[in-house]
């Protein structure tokens, strides 16, 4: 059953095409009658899978994982993945991730509600970034542990336990989750330089609090501001029972005009666009219960719906469910490849929905998001990664 993998790595082709050094071939039969299958109880959503005759050593060293050959022309000739930056046990690598090419940094947030931080209800987390040019020193560096500084970003009013971002207008638009009672969930705009001037976009619907805002994504048709409203602070103690159903809605920041498009989710999580912004996709988070586990009957799930020509949405689809882990945030390239961070790393679906490669980074990969042409940064919670390969974002940066 392991020969078609063992032959093709032997050769080191596939389907006529070279496979890099750091790319393993995985042949999907070889994982549909395995000698033992454990209970749930026992091996779930929460464990790491890997193929048979693949070691977790084997896996990392090579962390490109080829599930069809559409994926090697994603990763390209030489993709290679680092380890920029650790943390102990402090979530600092969390989600959020944008570029800001006028600088070539990179910004993130620390986990909003980590109990390992003290971040939520006591206090709020914080904002930081890298510079893209001080990545490329570090991996040419010879010294083998050097890791990138991870500067603090301090905006001025402070955007109260953000969560996701995107880039809009030249600035970035931060969702920020609220905290306790008082401090009301909102959407925020920061300019990325400092002193990090930030003003709020958005803080209630019709005079009601949001639940957590999530994450937000630009629709490349008509530039509006779309985000997800989960529970997550709920979950993790830091926000009072929900106020709203968990919804996605969306935000012309010209007119004001505010709108609900999508619900009947457990916990709608990642949010983007397809290239050319016909097919939305979101994921759901249901099963990961925050501080309170996980129910392994609800969604890990990636849901497409069709954007209309008016921007509401509609045909809503299952488009993927992944294992291990929850998809969390989700991006497209500019092929309408779809890719989400997951339970070890960056899964990658064809616009099928067929599962297609992993990158391989060994532990939850909460969030991502290409850098440029051939560049992504993952964030890991306590790791900070950065991969090189040949796909490009999908997501817009300066169009509007």
């Amino acid at each position: 059953m392991m020969l078609p993998l063992l032959l093709a790595a032997f050769l080191g082709t596939a389907y006529g095409q070279s496979v890099p050094d750091t790319a393993l071939l995985i042949d999907p039969r070889s994982l549909l009658n395995l000698e033992v299958v454990p209970p749930p109880s026992q091996f779930n959503l929460t464990n790491i899978f890997l193929p048979p005759g693949v070691s977790e050593q084997d896996a990392s060293a090579k962390p490109f994982h080829v599930y069809d050959d559409a994926f090697l022309k994603i990763i390209g000739d030489n993709p290679t993945l680092h380890t920029i930056a650790r943390s102990e046990v402090d979530p600092i690598f969390h989600e959020a991730v944008t570029w800001y090419p006028a600088t070539d940094e990179v910004f993130f947030v620390q986990n909003a509600g980590a109990k390992a931080a003290g971040t939520g209800l006591a206090k709020s987390n914080i904002i930081q970034k890298i510079s893209l040019a001080q990545v490329a020193q570090v991996i040419n560096s010879s010294n083998a542990s050097a890791e990138v500084d991870v500067m603090l970003v301090d905006p001025n009013p402070p955007i109260i336990n953000s969560n996701g971002a995107t880039n809009y207008r030249g600035q970035i638009a931060f969702t920020g989750e609220g905290q306790g009672n008082d401090t009301a969930p909102a959407i925020y705009l920061m300019n990325p330089v400092e002193p990090y001037n930030a003003t709020i976009l958005l803080n209630n619907f019709h005079g009601r609090q949001f639940n957590s805002p999530n994450d937000l994504a630009v629709n490349p048709r008509n530039g509006e501001l779309y985000f997800t409203d989960s529970v997550y602070g709920y979950y993790q103690d830091f926000r009072p029972a929900l106020g709203l159903p968990t919804q996605v809605y969306r935000l012309n920041t010209d007119t004001g005009a505010l709108a609900a498009v999508a619900d009947q989710f457990e916990k709608p999580n990642g949010i983007t666009f397809s290239p050319n912004g016909s097919h939305a996709y979101i994921t759901d988070t249901g099963a990961g219960l925050g501080f309170y586990g996980y129910n392994l009957s609800l969604p890990a799930s990636i849901y497409r719906y069709d954007v209309n020509e008016d921007g509401t949405f509609s045909n809503r689809k299952l488009f993927a469910y992944a294992s291990p882990g929850i998809p969390d945030g989700v991006h497209c390239d500019t092929e309408g490849n779809v890719y989400s961070g997951c339970g070890d790393g960056v899964h990658v679906w064809n616009p099928a929905g067929k599962l297609i490669g992993k990158i391989f980074t060994g532990t939850t990969a909460a969030n991502f998001r290409f850098v440029g042409k051939g560049r992504m940064v993952i964030t890991g919670q306590t790791e900070l990664f950065y991969a090189t390969l040949a796909a490009e974002g999908a997501d817009p940066v300066d169009e509007f």
